[in-house]
C-alpha cells in the first residue's frame, strides 16, 4: 500500500502505533517499526528523563523510523521531554492536548515532522494554521485521553473535506477492515492504539492485558475520575476512555465529590494507587478504546501489523465494486 504516510516515512503499512503513556515504550516502538509501520514512544507527565533517554536508544537501535508522543499541557509545566525530542530528532513527534504552537517551529528547525490530534473540526482548523504536518483525527471511541465529542467517521469526513494537511484516522480502528475503511475515505493512514496494548513488547501490565482481551465492544467508559483521584492535571476537555471496572461503577458522575477532597475521595485515591501497584484491574485504570472488543489474544506487534496490512485485500474488493 502506498499513501502519503508510507512515502513520507518509508513504511510498508500506513499505520502509526499510538504513543500510549505507560504502554508504548522503546520496545514496542521498535517492534512496530521493524514490521513496516511507524512505532511511537509515549511520554507521560511524570516520565523520568533517564527513562526517556533509554527508550529513545531502544527505538533508534532498530534503524527504522520512529516517533515520540508528548502532551502539550505537560510541556507547559516542564519542557524537559520536548528538549529531549529536539536532541534525539526522531522522524515524528506527536504533540497534543494543549498549546501545540510553540513547539512546531523548533521541531521543524530540527528536521522533526509534527503530528497533533484534533477532536473536532475547529481544532483541526487551528492545527492547520499552526503548520503541523499531520492532523490525527481522533474520534470519541478512541482509548485513552481525548475529546468525547464526535465519532471517528463523521469527524474524518468533515476534516478531509475542509483541510489540506495529511490526515490520519484514530479511534476504533483495530483490524484490517477498519484500516481499509479510513484509507478508502481518503486518510493517509491510521493511528492505532488499543490493538497494540496486548503485545508482549508493550509495557501494559499482565492483568490489564487479560482485561482487554476479555472485553467486548460495550465495556469502556469515558470520564475524568481517574485523573481527578490521582491529581493528574489534565485539561477538563480531555477525559479518558478506559475499561469499566468497580471503581468507575462507584464513582462515575461523582467528579465534584472527588474534587472536594472528602474522606471518601482520599480513600478512593489510596485505593487506586494501591491497585496500580498490585495490578488490580478492579480499581486501576485500564485505558482502552471501544476496539478492545476486537482484541482476541496477546500477539506480537509484528502479527498485529501484518493483520492490518491485509487492508489491501479489502481495498481491492472495494475497487471491484466500481468496475
Amino acid at each position: 500500500m502506498r499513501t502519503w504516510l508510507t512515502e513520507q516515512f518509508d513504511l510498508t503499512v500506513p499505520v502509526v502505533s499510538a504513543p500510549m503513556a505507560g504502554v508504548a515504550g522503546g520496545r514496542l516502538a521498535a517492534a512496530v517499526s521493524a514490521a513496516g509501520a511507524l512505532g511511537m514512544i509515549g511520554v507521560g507527565s511524570k516520565s523520568d528523563p533517564a527513562w526517556l533517554d533509554h527508550q529513545i536508544d531502544v527505538a533508534a537501535a532498530g534503524e527504522k523510523p520512529y516517533g515520540i508522543g508528548l502532551m502539550a499541557w505537560s510541556l507547559s509545566r516542564d519542557a524537559t521531554p520536548g528538549m529531549a525530542v529536539l536532541k534525539a530528532r526522531p522522524d515524528l513527534v506527536s504533540i497534543s492536548f494543549g498549546d501545540v504552537e510553540p513547539w512546531v517551529a523548533p521541531m521543524h528547525d530540527n528536521g522533526v515532522a509534527v503530528a497533533a490530534q484534533a477532536g473536532n473540526l475547529l481544532e483541526a482548523f487551528a492545527l492547520e494554521d499552526m503548520g503541523v504536518d499531520i492532523i490525527v483525527v481522533r474520534g470519541a471511541e478512541g482509548g485513552g485521553h481525548g475529546r468525547n465529542e464526535v465519532a471517528t467517521l463523521p469527524l474524518l469526513q468533515a476534516v478531509l473535506d475542509n483541510v489540506d494537511v495529511p490526515v490520519l484516522a484514530a479511534g476504533g480502528i483495530g483490524t484490517a477492515r477498519g484500516l481499509a475503511a479510513v484509507l478508502a475515505a481518503g486518510a493517509a493512514g491510521a493511528w492505532v492504539g488499543t490493538a497494540f496494548t496486548c503485545c508482549p513488547e508493550a509495557d501494559t501490565f499482565a492483568a490489564a492485558q487479560d482485561a482487554i482481551v476479555a472485553a467486548d465492544l460495550h465495556d469502556t467508559t469515558y470520564g475524568r475520575i481517574f485523573d481527578i483521584v490521582q491529581h493528574v492535571p489534565w485539561p477538563a476537555e480531555f477525559g479518558g476512555r478506559s475499561l469499566r471496572n468497580e471503581f468507575t461503577a462507584a464513582w462515575a458522575g461523582r467528579e465534584h465529590e472527588l474534587e472536594a477532597g472528602s474522606a471518601a475521595a482520599l480513600a478512593a485515591g489510596d485505593q487506586v494507587a494501591a491497585a496500580k501497584v498490585l495490578g488490580d484491574t478492579r480499581y486501576a485504570p485500564v485505558y482502552a478504546g471501544q476496539s478492545a472488543g476486537l482484541v482476541q489474544s496477546r500477539r506480537p506487534a509484528a502479527e498485529v501489523v501484518a493483520d492490518l496490512a491485509c487492508a489491501q485485500e479489502y481495498l481491492r474488493a472495494a475497487a471491484a465494486l466500481v468496475g
